[in-house]
């Protein structure tokens, strides 16, 4: 069954590594017939979540902000996989993702007791460090996000030693991307 399955990207550079992975991962979940829509977040306007707990009184512009995260709601609301894709910062995900996705909070607030859609998860990072020390912090992010918002995890993509543009050409994780994107069912 085809699924609809959201990329935010939150990558700042729209042609480097994590797009890669971004691209990769998109070809391989198009030819297995899933419906997919990238946000690449570095080129839109979000703001920072307020903390206001104002949200979810509109369920077409749950936020009481009103930017880019228009574009997004309607195909979070609608997702059935969303994949977080990120370059590594200070080991964790970008503020670009993290302020996109706090903003999802306003979707949780369409509810009386605040509860997330039920969703499933998808990392791929790209990282100049290679190692598990490396990527355990954004692991066990990740991991913590998915059981708070009991989503299920369809899988990782950790492509390390790519830190200038275009490192991660000929490397095994724009496959595995590929590979993860085509075998989602």
């Amino acid at each position: 069954m085809s699924k609809n399955i959201i990329i935010l990207n939150g990558s700042p550079r729209m042609n480097g590594n994590t797009a890669a992975l971004c691209a990769a991962f998109a070809e391989g979940a198009q030819s297995a017939g899933h419906a997919v829509t990238r946000f690449d977040l570095g080129k839109m306007k979000i703001g920072g979540c307020l903390g206001c707990m104002k949200g979810g009184k509109n369920p077409d512009s749950p936020c009481v902000q009103k930017d880019d995260m228009e574009k997004i709601y309607p195909a979070y609301k609608a997702a059935d996989i969303v994949v977080l894709a990120s370059p590594m910062y200070y080991w964790s995900v970008t503020s670009q993702l993290k302020a996109a996705f706090d903003r999802l909070f306003a979707v949780a607030e369409l509810v009386s007791n605040y509860q997330n859609p039920k969703k499933n998860g998808i990392l791929l990072m790209a990282a100049e460090g290679d190692s598990a020390d490396n990527w355990k912090p954004v692991l066990d992010y990740y991991h913590a996000l998915l059981g708070f918002l009991d989503w299920k995890d369809c899988g990782t993509v950790l492509a390390g030693g790519v830190l200038n543009v275009g490192d991660i050409a000929g490397k095994p994780a724009l496959e595995e991307a590929r590979k993860l994107g085509a075998s989602l069912a």
